[in-house]
């Protein structure tokens, strides 16, 4: 139900990528969708959820979601938010592709199906985030938007900062059109190797383009860990809007700090 990453290993920091598997959705979303946007059961969503946070040991009503519409837009989570988007729909934030906050027992939640889950973790402020990353919030540098604003709003330093890239398409499996591949080039002219022509098609890395994009903000190298699952390869395992031809469910990213109660 639940991957983790081995360099997230902190007392006080509870993270997660969940699975497809464990849950109680039907085909095609089966079984632990964990998003209300597909067209699932509610009443199932929210089943899979709560399992969820049982395992994770989490509160719903510590649970923070925002919409997501490929966008470099952060968002500061703070105590007035707890809940918003946790067991439904209407509830969630504003639309914000990444979210950040420094308060403990606060978790943030984002949904991905090909997407690239972005977790960062500040051991020395105790904050943390979450961003979607697909090709369009890889374009516009959505982990450097995050490392920035975990700065401005605690202080958070790139160097103190690790970062989990997990589960999403990978190289292997995700071409392009050629005007996306433009568009890519033209934002991310630094980063020549992450487009790569083959059979005629062309693919783009996003787990070296947004490796990339956090070295250049000084985020560490030996402190970025790359799940390097390709969602696309693994559908058994996680959710893939490619290999379920624009039908299937999503998977959920999760990260929080444990409060002093713990």
């Amino acid at each position: 139900m639940l991957l983790r990453f081995a360099s997230f290993n902190h007392p006080d920091l509870v993270h997660a990528i969940t699975t497809r598997q464990g849950g109680v959705s039907e085909a095609p979303h089966d079984t632990l969708n964990m998003s209300f946007s597909r067209p699932d059961a509610p009443a199932a969503v929210k089943e899979n959820r709560r399992r969820v946070y049982a395992a994770l040991e989490i509160r719903p009503e510590r649970v923070v979601q925002a919409g997501q519409i490929h966008s470099d837009d952060v968002l500061v989570v703070t105590e007035a938010h707890a809940g918003r988007g946790a067991l439904d729909r209407p509830s969630v934030l504003p639309p914000a592709d990444a979210l950040i906050t420094n308060q403990p027992d606060l978790y943030l939640l984002a949904c991905f199906a090909d997407c690239t889950p972005l977790l960062f973790f500040d051991p020395v402020r105790r904050a943390v985030a979450v961003a979607h990353a697909g090709w369009q919030g890889t374009a516009k540098h959505i982990g450097a938007a995050t490392v920035r604003a975990m700065g401005d709003a605690f202080g958070s330093q790139p160097a103190d900062l690790q970062v989990a890239i997990g589960p999403s398409v990978g190289p292997c499996c995700y071409n392009v059109w050629p005007h996306v591949a433009e568009q890519i080039r033209a934002a991310l002219p630094m980063q020549r190797e992450v487009l790569a022509e083959r059979d005629g098609q062309t693919f783009f890395d996003l787990w070296q383009s947004n490796f990339e994009t956090l070295l250049a903000c000084g985020v560490p190298r030996e402190q970025i860990e790359i799940s390097r699952i390709c969602t696309v390869d693994h559908a058994d395992r996680f959710y893939s809007h490619r290999a379920g031809n624009g039908v299937t469910g999503r998977f959920a990213a999760i990260i929080g700090l444990r409060g002093e109660e713990h």
